[in-house]
């Protein structure tokens, strides 16, 4: 059976081999209508490129490098298919690496990346401080956006959600439904995403109580932590745990319920990300939503952003806007005047889409 070549999938799409080879190379935009149209007729004749024949000619390798720090945490995999996906329709692939939560490791993952000639890298930084100079280091090299997480003004594009307007959707729809005694339990070090939840937190709070800034409990995004930060915490009786994940809530679920404690009758729990877990907790959890989709889009389209070889422009930073979705666990606390939850079970809030000041 003869090769099927550039030339016959353009006869059979009706494009020029130009356009033909921009899209299976992913080396430049063309139309989403003519990229599915060519990959159709691509698909169609069983086209196969030489993709080694590929990267000899063009220099590129027609991959990026991913950097995860733990693949374990559930918001990550949702992360991985959205991106792959993204990247895929732009004719690239993906190489993934896991760092265990571990700058030193994260180091040498991005260094092993580079030396199989990966043409860009997607990263989501170990911790804001201690990942800056790999990170620096390689964004000097290739086209890298940072996800979810920061390293830091200017040391590479980045997108995440806005987790401040996320945990001021969380802070509001407490008031609303008459807790008044809230606790954060959150993940200590620098991550940005922990950061900036736990900086939200201790600047929105005082609105519910003026004491509430100070009842915070800082451990990691975990699971266990969740648990072990009950039994720190309940003896003092709060009546909202606001968890900074919703691996945190979980576990804090897990443990109010063998303590006997009501869930959301004396206590309502809330995370961040919505992870599918969330839904499935007892009681389903209330909990802020990461855009996963946009956030791949973005970070696909910022990969994108400077021709290659060129130098790098001025560093982008995009903030997503993220919604509240409301469950059981926060039902209202049936004090006086206050309306309970809004927004359907499961859905998000009709106005948790915008985002204060982002």
């Amino acid at each position: 059976m003869a090769e099927v070549t550039l030339r016959d999938v353009a006869l059979a799409s009706g494009c020029s081999i130009a356009t033909v080879s921009r899209v299976l190379a992913g080396t430049r935009p063309v139309g989403a209508e003519t990229a599915r149209t060519v990959r159709a007729a691509a698909e169609r004749l069983g086209y196969r490129p030489n993709q080694v024949a590929r990267a000899l000619r063009s220099r590129s390798t027609g991959t990026v490098g991913l950097v995860l720090p733990q693949i374990t945490n559930p918001f990550f995999p949702s992360l991985v298919r959205e991106l792959e996906h993204a990247l895929h329709a732009e004719g690239r692939a993906v190489l993934l690496a896991d760092c265990d939560d571990d700058p030193v490791t994260e180091a040498a993952r991005i260094n092993a990346l580079l030396g199989r000639q990966v043409d860009a890298l997607l990263l989501i930084p170990v911790d804001e401080r201690r990942s800056r100079e790999a990170v620096a280091a390689a964004a000097a090299r290739v086209p890298l956006v940072l996800l979810d997480r920061g390293c830091g003004p200017g040391v590479a594009d980045s997108v995440a959600v806005d987790n401040a307007a996320g945990m001021a959707l969380v802070l509001d729809h407490l008031a609303a439904t008459g807790r008044r005694r809230p606790c954060f339990v959150g993940a200590a070090g620098t991550a940005s995403a922990a950061a900036e939840r736990r900086a939200a937190y201790e600047a929105g709070a005082a609105a519910l109580d003026p004491q509430a800034p100070g009842r915070l409990a800082l451990g990691d995004f975990s699971v266990e932590w969740g648990r072990a930060a009950v039994d720190r915490l309940w003896p003092s009786r709060p009546d909202a745990l606001i968890c900074a994940n919703d691996l945190i809530a979980a576990g804090a679920l897990q443990r109010l319920r063998q303590l006997g404690a009501e869930v959301p009758g004396e206590v309502a729990v809330t995370g961040f990300d919505d992870i599918p877990l969330a839904g499935l907790a007892d009681p389903a959890l209330t909990t802020v939503r990461q855009p996963v989709a946009e956030l791949a889009a973005e970070a696909a389209r910022l990969l994108t952003r400077d021709p290659a070889g060129a130098e790098p422009g001025p560093r982008h930073t995009v903030r997503l806007a993220p919604q509240l979705v409301v469950r059981a666990s926060s039902a209202s606390a049936g004090a006086p005047g206050t309306s309970g939850a809004s927004g359907a079970p499961g859905e998000p809030c009709p106005e948790a889409s915008r985002v204060p000041g982002g």
